[in-house]
C-alpha cells in the first residue's frame, strides 16, 4: 500500500497552505455579511455583499485563469495571498456610511480568490504521481471541510469579540502564514508544451486568444463539457438552496437562529468522513463513478430532507441528513477535479478550472434569482423538490457521459510523471 500524499513534503505544505487560506476564507464570509447587515439593518445590505463578490467573478474568472496558466503556480501562490493580505486594510476604515469600503473589499477578494485556487489546483499534479492524484484532491476536500468548520465559527467570534478590525487581523496573519507556507515549497518544474502546441513567450501571447484557447479545451473534450454541464446544473441547484435554505428551516421546521446556524454549518462534519472515505474510494473506482453515484445520492438525500417535515421537526434528525449530505458532496467534487485534472493539457488546466468556476458562478445566480422569483407562487418544497431533481441529472449525465478512465492517466503527448521527478516524488461545490 503507498504512503498518503501528506508524507510528501512539498504537497503537505500546499495543503496546509490551503487549509490555512480556506480557513482566512470562511472569517470573511461570515464577518462581512454580519457587518453589513449590522451596519444597514437591511437582508439586502448583507446580500449586496454576495453580488459584490459574484459580479466581478462573472466578468474575470476565466481571464484570471489564463493569467494563472501564464505564472507558476508557485509564485502566484506566494504573491497573491500577500496582496489578499494588504487588500483587506481598507476594512479597517468601514463604518455605515463607507460601505462602498466593504463591498469593493470583497470583490477584490473574490477575485484573488479565483487565481489562488486555481494555482493551488495546478500544483497538485506537479507535486504527486499520478496514482496518487486522486487521494490527494480528497485530502484538499478534507482541508477545505475543515476550514469550514474552523474558520465559521472562528469568524463569528472574532467579530463579536473584536469586530471587523479583530476579524482583518486574524484573517491578514492567515493570508501571511500561507504565502510563508508555499514559500518553504521547492520551485516546480518547468512544464513542457504538449505537441502541437504553440511554445512562444507568454508574454508575447495575447489575453483573449489564450481565453479562447481555454474555452475551446473545453468545447474539444467530451469529459470537459460533461463536467461543466454538470458544473452549471448543480450551481443552479446550490443557487436555490442558498435562497431557500432559512426559509425552509425556519417555516417548515420551525427552527431558532441557533438552530438555523447548527444545519449550515454541520454537513463539514460530514464532508471530513466523505475526505476520508473518498480517498480509499478514488482508488478502486475511476472518477466517473464517484461523480456520478456522488450526486444520485446527493439528490436521493435532498428529496428525502425536503418533503420529510410532515413525519418529523426534529432539529437533530435533519442535522443528521445534512451531515450524511457532506460525503457524498466530497465524492463528486472529488470526483470532478480529478478528471478535469486528468484530460486537461497541464499547460491549459488554470484557464479550464476558472472558466468551469466562472460558469458555476453563473449559474449559481440563475438559481438565486430563479428561486426568489418563484418559491411564494410555487411553494418553497415544490422549488427544492426540483433542485434535488437537478442532482439527480447531474449524476445521470455523468454514468452516461463522462468515460471510464481511471485518475491518473493522461492525454496522449504526455508523460504519465509529467511534472514529477524522482527526487520531488520521494520527498514531496454539490455543497450545501
Amino acid at each position: 500500500m503507498s504512503r498518503s500524499p501528506l508524507l510528501r513534503r512539498d504537497y503537505a505544505l500546499v495543503w496546509t497552505a490551503g487549509l490555512v487560506s480556506d480557513t482566512g476564507d470562511w472569517l470573511l464570509m461570515i464577518a462581512l455579511p454580519l457587518f453589513a447587515f449590522s451596519a444597514t439593518g437591511s437582508a439586502l445590505g448583507a446580500s449586496a455583499v454576495f453580488l459584490a463578490e459574484l459580479i466581478p467573478m462573472l466578468l474575470a474568472g476565466t481571464f484570471l485563469g489564463v493569467l494563472v496558466d501564464r505564472w507558476d503556480p508557485r509564485r502566484t501562490m506566494i504573491v497573491v495571498a500577500l496582496i489578499q493580505g494588504v487588500a483587506l486594510l481598507p476594512l479597517l476604515a468601514a463604518s455605515p456610511d463607507r460601505m462602498g469600503v466593504v463591498y469593493a473589499v470583497a470583490a477584490v477578494q473574490a477575485c484573488l480568490g479565483a487565481m489562488i485556487n486555481p494555482a493551488r489546483q495546478s500544483m497538485v499534479p506537479r507535486l504527486l504521481k499520478p496514482d496518487e492524484l486522486g487521494r490527494g484532491n480528497a485530502l484538499l476536500a478534507i482541508a477545505d471541510n475543515l476550514a469550514r468548520l474552523v474558520g465559521s465559527p472562528l469568524g463569528g467570534l472574532a467579530f463579536a469579540v473584536g469586530g471587523l478590525p479583530g476579524v482583518v487581523i486574524v484573517d491578514a496573519v492567515s493570508f501571511g502564514v500561507t504565502a510563508l507556507l508555499v514559500a518553504f515549497t521547492r520551485p516546480l518544474p518547468a512544464v513542457a508544451p504538449a505537441p502541437g502546441t504553440e511554445s512562444a513567450p507568454a508574454a508575447e501571447r495575447r489575453l483573449l486568444r489564450e481565453w479562447v484557447e481555454g474555452i475551446a479545451t473545453i468545447v474539444r473534450s467530451r469529459e470537459l463539457r460533461t463536467i461543466a454541464a454538470i458544473a452549471v446544473l448543480g450551481s443552479v441547484a446550490q443557487g436555490v438552496f442558498l435562497v431557500l435554505f432559512i426559509v425552509y428551516v425556519t417555516q417548515d421546521l420551525g427552527a431558532n437562529d441557533t438552530e438555523v446556524g447548527l444545519l449550515r454549518g454541520v454537513q463539514a462534519i460530514g464532508g471530513v468522513l466523505g475526505g476520508l472515505l473518498t480517498g480509499v474510494l478514488i482508488r478502486r473506482f475511476a472518477p466517473r463513478w464517484l461523480i456520478g453515484g456522488g450526486y444520485l445520492v446527493f439528490g436521493a438525500l435532498s428529496l428525502l430532507t425536503w418533503n420529510l417535515a410532515p413525519v418529523t421537526t426534529s432539529v437533530w434528525v435533519y442535522a443528521g441528513l445534512f451531515i450524511a449530505m457532506g460525503l457524498p458532496a466530497v465524492a463528486t467534487a472529488t470526483g470532478e477535479i480529478t478528471l478535469v485534472q486528468t484530460v486537461t493539457p497541464r499547460a491549459a488546466l488554470g484557464r479550464v478550472i476558472a472558466a468551469v468556476m466562472t460558469l458555476s458562478g453563473a449559474a449559481q445566480g440563475v438559481g438565486l434569482l430563479v428561486a426568489g422569483l418563484i418559491a411564494e407562487s410555487v411553494g418553497t418544497v415544490r422549488v427544492l423538490d426540483a433542485q434535488a431533481s437537478l442532482y439527480l441529472l447531474c449524476g445521470v449525465l455523468a454514468l452516461v457521459f463522462l468515460g471510464a478512465a481511471k485518475a491518473g492517466a493522461r492525454d496522449a503527448g504526455e508523460g504519465a510523471n509529467d511534472g514529477v521527478t524522482d527526487s520531488a516524488a520521494d520527498v514531496g461545490r454539490p455543497a450545501s
